[in-house]
């Protein structure tokens, strides 16, 4: 197989590999065992809507055709409810197991699509530009056990997120079958004419390798929703049950650029988190990983609370964002938005920055020191056990 032959084949593959995925390892954490999975929610959520001030007066005074219903809300407390399509997601709520993080920001915040999600996959201020992914760097750090077979698994995009640049062993995929079939396209050439054609014949071999880790025989008990998001969901827990050894495992649930007539389209891709949330927890507990997962949402942003004039939201700040897992501490985190401190924008302030949260996940689910990776000192949140 000549070069152009190759890279031609490659292209084909539903995988990603970062360019020094296979550095060897230097400290090998057993907390690697525990194993974080990301959720994003891309568009940016309405957070408002979805974690519903329904005691706040304001709340309906600026979204009179868009607000729900008080009578509607899932009532956590005297103040604080769920949407109602997040019915699914009561019991991991009543048996503590659900944290919800209220007011999560980051300073100076950025409207834009593509800059706001960079400095949340990145973990930069907003005035920083950085190129490496928040997890890269911790994984650059502490790099993961060579047994396993990837650092990270993206799922249903080519999209890496907080995983992209150097410092990790990155795959990325749609689905799992499809993905084990193709990668027999990756056959090692034992004699490579340049030093570059050897390189990519290295990277082969390694996904190759990867591929090997991760099959999809389990079958499931659970029953997974029959949406993209479902599908993705099962794809995920695919990979997880194969063992192989993976850290974090992304996925994304798209379409939350609600400008426009919100509250049908919002209802249901509520509904698809929550029921995928849900089968993702049967799921996990079936496998007995439960305890070992910590499940996480984020978003580029919130939307605005003031209700725009075609029924929908304007790009926002602060927002609310769930943190599920065997080992979490359920309740409310951070602080309710406080409605009557706009900005001018009309947004509110935020009450948590958002590397709080990856800070938790790095020291508490980890055990490593996240100042190095977050390029500064943020307080863990106290929301897991043990």
């Amino acid at each position: 197989m000549d070069r152009r032959s190759f890279v031609s084949a490659m292209a084909a593959l539903p995988v990603l590999v970062s360019p020094a995925a296979w550095a060897v390892s230097r400290v090998q954490p057993t907390a690697y065992g525990n194993l974080l999975v990301l959720i994003e929610l891309k568009g940016g959520n309405d957070g408002l809507n979805t974690v519903v001030p329904y005691a706040d007066e304001a709340y309906y005074a600026l979204r009179p055709r868009l607000a729900i219903a008080r009578d509607e809300v899932l009532q956590l407390d005297e103040r604080t409810g769920l949407h109602p399509a997040l019915k699914p997601l009561l019991d991991l709520w009543r048996e503590g197991e659900l944290a919800i993080v209220q007011g999560l920001g980051y300073p100076s915040a950025n409207l834009s699509h593509f800059r706001s999600i960079e400095i949340w996959d990145t973990a930069s201020r907003a005035d920083e530009y950085l190129t490496q992914g928040w997890l890269s760097r911790a994984f650059a750090a502490v790099p993961t056990p060579r047994s396993f077979a990837a650092d990270a698994v993206v799922v249903g995009s080519h999209d890496l997120g907080p995983v992209a640049g150097t410092g990790g062993r990155v795959i990325a995929l749609a689905d799992t079958e499809r993905f084990l079939r193709e990668s027999r396209l990756a056959k090692p050439v034992r004699h490579a004419g340049s030093a570059a054609l050897r390189h990519i014949m290295s990277v082969e071999r390694d996904i190759a390798q990867a591929a090997s880790g991760f099959g999809a025989s389990h079958v499931f008990r659970t029953e997974f929703p029959r949406t993209p998001f479902g599908n993705a969901v099962r794809t995920a827990s695919q990979v997880i049950a194969a063992r192989a050894g993976v850290a974090v495992v992304k996925v994304s649930l798209n379409g939350f650029d609600t400008h426009s007539n919100q509250a049908g389209s919002h209802a249901r891709l509520l509904k698809d988190l929550a029921e995928g949330l849900a089968s993702l927890r049967h799921a996990m507990e079936e496998l007995g990983r439960w305890d070992s997962t910590l499940v996480m949402t984020y978003a580029e942003f919130g939307r605005r609370p003031r209700q725009n004039m075609s029924g929908g939201t304007d790009h926002g700040t602060a927002n609310a964002h769930f943190v599920a897992g065997g080992r979490v501490k359920g309740g409310l985190y951070g602080a309710a938005p406080n409605l009557d401190r706009l900005d001018g924008a009309g947004n509110p302030p935020f009450a948590v920055d958002f590397r709080e949260l990856y800070a938790t996940v790095l020291e508490r689910w980890w055990g490593m020191e996240a100042s190095g990776v977050l390029q500064g000192r943020h307080k863990p949140l106290e929301l897991l056990r043990g």
